[in-house]
């Protein structure tokens, strides 16, 4: 008897079961309910369901039915979702199907890189999902946990992102397909969640398309596209990157866990289409860089145009600055002279000299015509 059986039986937990059993509060002393969340149903169980030979036998509604209804079908499976579970919830899942406490930790704190790991007969998965919104333009990612043993399928989700609903209702139309256990319905929400990515992979092409437009545009917001979209490129990058590496362990494993055949060709299906769309992720990657050092180098071209334009601007308003000083400095003679002997004093040298006004008009010529000359071998006219 494995010891997820032996505590369904109510036998003896093993010391790691029974350190995930949260611990009861001095208030709460006496009789504890046999499993967290009987009675009223949970608001983190999406659905639970239960299945033999691929059809549905019932759906119930708190975590205590599945178990006991589970435990009523010896060949039976139970598919359990759930959504930002509590922690009550988590353990009394870890409890009943003897999941691994490391796992649990990683369910009940998410933000976990997608990964695949197996305890004993129990495999956890995680897996990023992706989605792309329309009308923010821009990448949703959300994270999902997957619980897979010999008659159980659990899901834990955090984000909006997967839809099981759809999953499940796949699966539930094509028995031949899910009598073939656990393993099927890993392999289903795995395609769910490598298909999910496919309207993403168009709309940040489409985005990328606009990004190149605007570049060439000259738009001042298009660095600040460039570096959000670079940045969920990253983020789907880790989350597609993985996976490649954990099909091709599940694939590896094929021989050793005895995989129906028609699982084999679904799984090969999936691993192709994640190699595809990493392989695209990486080409946005490299595609966004390049982008991002045209729009520099543009920038740049942009900006030393201005300042040439500028340095023009500026060259022409000098010259013109110089032309007209000239000329003040020219008309400035003939003025002072004029103004001197416009004063009309009675003693001023030369006043009633005969040849006084046609030396003063002399005077101002020949100072005009020095300047003039002086400015012109300058260049300042």
């Amino acid at each position: 008897m494995s010891e997820r059986e032996n505590g369904r039986n109510g036998g003896r937990r093993p010391v790691w079961r029974r350190a995930l059993t949260p611990p009861q509060s001095p208030v709460a002393e006496g009789p504890a309910p046999a499993v967290a969340g009987e009675g009223a149903e949970p608001a983190s169980i999406v659905q639970a369901a239960l299945y033999r030979d691929g059809v549905r036998l019932s759906s119930p509604a708190t975590l205590a039915e599945t178990y006991r209804e589970l435990r009523e079908q010896p060949a039976g499976m139970a598919w359990i979702g759930l959504a930002r579970p509590t922690e009550a919830d988590l353990h009394s899942l870890a409890a009943e199907f003897g999941l691994h406490p490391l796992a649990v930790e990683d369910a009940m704190e998410a933000h976990q890189r997608p990964k695949l790991e197996r305890y004993g007969e129990t495999l956890f998965v995680v897996l990023r999902a992706a989605r792309y919104l329309d009308a923010p333009e821009e990448v949703d990612f959300g994270e999902l946990h997957v619980f897979v043993g010999p008659d159980f399928v659990l899901t834990v989700r955090h984000g909006a992102a997967p839809d099981l609903s759809a999953v499940r209702r796949r699966m539930e139309d094509s028995p031949e397909l899910l009598k073939l256990g656990p393993e099927a319905v890993l392999y289903a929400i795995l395609d769910a969640v490598v298909d999910g990515y496919a309207p993403v992979v168009a709309g940040v092409q489409n985005d990328i398309d606009e990004i190149e437009t605007e570049v060439f545009r000259g738009d001042p917001e298009v660095s600040r596209r460039i570096y959000e979209l670079s940045r969920e490129m990253v983020e789907f990058q880790r989350a597609t990157r993985p996976l490649v590496g954990m099909l091709h362990g599940l694939m590896a494993g094929f021989a050793k866990y005895e995989t129906d055949a028609e699982l084999q060709r679904y799984l090969r299906d999936v691993a192709d289409h994640v190699t595809h769309i990493s392989e695209r992720v990486d080409g946005f990657r490299q595609a966004l860089s390049e982008i991002l050092t045209v729009n520099a180098t543009l920038v740049s071209q942009q900006q030393n145009a201005e300042m040439r334009a500028l340095a023009e601007a500026g060259f022409e308003q000098n010259e013109e600055v110089k032309k007209i000083s000239s000329w003040a400095a020219i008309l400035f003679a003939p003025t002072l002279v004029g103004t001197i002997y416009g004063m009309n004093f009675d003693h001023m040298p030369e006043l009633h000299w005969l040849f006084g006004y046609p030396f003063a008009v002399a005077l101002m010529g020949v100072v005009c015509l020095t300047l003039y000359v002086v400015f012109k071998k300058r260049d300042w006219l």
